[in-house]
């Protein structure tokens, strides 16, 4: 049977256009110019004998048949890939790029990988840890894990654990502290990793949350590594206000306590985030069924 199908670069272009509603961030993305791209969505539409988008002065949108071939479009693609990627004679078929920043990837990731492995020993794993998003459309990952508020538009996004802050420390500095009045007495640690995101936790924060008003919260050591503060917590530096997702294994083996148990409740979080497409992979599907498993087997850090 033969299908009077639009050049398929055309429809690419469609799709990239739709999904970032931008000509000149679709040709970015595509590595086009500007009117290379133009020219495909115009043979495309002078094709399909109607237009595509409604072109506004600041903006575009699509058109209500736009709206009819997008979904139809996305499909396609993706089941072109997953298709290309199941006959793959490739030998980086089963590679798995998981981009991740460094304090997740030292302090939680690392730590469970050898179970992962252990059941998916086909699957070569490289773990890419940077401070710096990925971006899937120039750079070579699968997926990542981010921690924010979950607003990456383009990509598939799965929260992973609810996120909250403490006051952590080594056991010995721990036995010092009996009630939140005592931490003007100890070295304040500080976080801050995630000081630019709306929401993100800080001594202020949970010392109005204990009703202690008499600590100086803006003393103290700081951090731009999450992990680092953490470190230094354990080594008896000083009192972190570290979130509970990291530290969960320094505090199940004993390294770290949290001497009041108050957790400071906080919207961030961190989210397994890639391409639809990549969703649909096995070697992806494997690596988020073995993340929520890991999460969980953590369930609720005990305070103490």
């Amino acid at each position: 049977m033969r299908y009077n199908i639009p050049a398929m670069n055309a429809l690419r272009v469609f799709e990239a256009v739709a999904r970032h509603m931008s000509f000149q961030q679709a040709a970015d993305e595509l590595h086009l110019t500007p009117s290379a791209l133009s020219y495909q969505i115009r043979t495309l539409e002078d094709q399909l004998g109607q237009p595509l988008f409604v072109r506004g002065n600041r903006a575009i949108s699509l058109t209500p048949g736009g709206r009819k071939l997008l979904p139809a479009v996305e499909d396609a693609l993706e089941r072109i890939v997953e298709g290309i990627s199941a006959i793959s004679a490739s030998p980086d078929n089963n590679r798995l790029i998981v981009s991740s920043g460094p304090a997740f990837a030292a302090k939680w990731l690392a730590p469970k990988l050898r179970r992962f492995v252990d059941a998916h020993p086909d699957i070569e794993l490289l773990v890419s840890a940077n401070l710096r998003n990925v971006d899937f459309a120039r750079d070579d990952a699968d997926v990542g894990i981010r921690f924010g508020l979950g607003d990456y538009p383009g990509l598939e996004v799965e929260p992973l654990v609810d996120e909250a802050a403490l006051p952590l420390c080594a056991p010995e500095l721990a036995a010092r502290l009996k009630t939140p009045a005592d931490l003007a007495s100890v070295t304040l640690l500080h976080d801050d990793s995630i000081r630019h995101l709306a929401d993100a936790p800080n001594w202020s924060r949970w010392l109005a949350l204990a009703g202690e008003a008499g600590v100086d919260a803006s003393k103290g050591l700081r951090f731009t590594h999450a992990d680092h503060g953490l470190d230094a917590a354990i080594e008896g530096a000083g009192v972190v206000l570290g979130r509970r997702s990291l530290s969960e294994a320094d505090i199940r083996h004993g390294r770290l306590v949290a001497p009041f148990g108050l957790e400071l409740p906080i919207r961030p979080r961190f989210y397994l985030v890639g391409p639809p497409t990549a969703f649909r992979l096995r070697k992806v599907i494997a690596f988020r069924d073995w993340l929520r498993s890991e999460i969980a087997a953590c369930g609720n850090v005990p305070a103490r």
